[in-house]
């Protein structure tokens, strides 16, 4: 047992720290992040403000917990976006994060992933941060958490329609109280 609250405790130091220097770094454009709870560092609230100029999800403001385990950074935290929810093919409906960092860093028993894809401790919060918004950028319609958004992104893309721009407008209106 003592092993495990040290880890933990560990694992607090490092966060206390990734937290710090992300607060004090001005150099991430669109990411601001702070605690849920001034006494738990394990649960971080996250606003994601993407880029205007970001084709579907530009101007939108969303927020999400980043929950870490206490045996991080072995393991990775879970991601999940708060109301309203993104339209994303890499978003489940109830607003977690599908994505490959994120993964245990375990063998993928469907072979969809390799090794190097999957969550490493040289991964950080602000590594994730990153990658969700470049996630935001460029959607990966080919595992789909939201396999609607991703048939829908998917048909736009070939110009069959523009129902996915248009969710994707609904959900950025809705981000920023305006639905």
């Amino acid at each position: 047992m003592a092993g495990s609250s040290t880890s933990s405790a560990a694992a607090g130091a490092l966060l206390r720290r990734q937290l710090k220097q992300m607060q004090s770094d001005n150099d991430i454009p669109g990411i601001s992040c702070g605690l849920v709870n001034d006494k738990n560092i394990f649960e971080w609230e996250v606003m994601l403000m993407i880029s205007d100029d970001c084709k579907y999800y530009g101007g939108g403001n969303f927020r999400a917990y980043l929950s870490f385990p206490p045996t991080y950074p072995l393991m990775p935290p879970k991601l999940t976006f708060q109301s309203p929810v993104p339209f994303h093919p890499n978003i489940y409906p109830n607003g977690e994060l599908c994505i490959s960092i994120l993964h245990p860093p375990e063998e993928d028993k469907y072979g969809y992933e390799s090794a190097s894809e999957r969550w490493s401790p040289v991964q950080s919060p602000e590594t994730i941060l990153l990658s969700v918004i470049s996630l935001f950028e460029d959607p990966n319609e080919e595992s789909p958490a939201n396999v609607e958004a991703a048939r829908l992104l998917r048909d736009e893309r070939e110009g069959k329609n523009k129902d996915f721009r248009r969710r994707c407008r609904k959900c950025v209106r809705e981000s920023l109280g305006e639905d």
